[in-house]
């Protein structure tokens, strides 16, 4: 499994990428989709929703479980991958280039106490 070094993580095994306007894209870590096995079903968050950090906010759905996928940051989700959502087991193929959705965070501060790439290889064993 690979841990993408330019991302920060969420303990509950989501990436981010802090974009250059300050909104953070989210999709879920490699461990997370191994773990799950192959993906079939995505539901995501709309676009204007308000959500709170460590928020169950989406669900994925593998052929074993279903898992929550939780708000990294407070903020509004400004946007979804509906494109990801019709073709969820692209997820299993390149989990880093599988965004979910983005989310305008109300405190930057936030992106802050999440984990770094190091710091999330060593929570899951890396």
């Amino acid at each position: 499994m690979s841990v993408n070094q330019t991302l920060k993580y969420a303990a509950s095994h989501e990436w981010i990428n802090v974009e250059a306007d300050g909104t953070i894209t989210v999709g879920i870590s490699d461990h997370a989709q191994a773990a799950l096995g192959d993906i079939v079903f995505l539901e995501l968050p709309e676009a204007g929703l308000e959500v709170s950090q460590e928020e169950a906010i989406a669900v994925v759905e593998s052929v074993k479980a279903a898992s929550d996928i939780y708000a990294p940051v407070s903020g509004t989700i400004i946007a979804r991958n509906d494109a990801i959502a019709d073709t969820p087991e692209a997820i299993n193929d390149k989990p880093y280039d599988s965004w979910l959705f983005k989310i305008k965070p109300s405190n930057l501060a936030d992106v802050e106490g999440l984990l770094t790439a190091e710091a999330y290889a060593a929570s899951i064993g890396e």
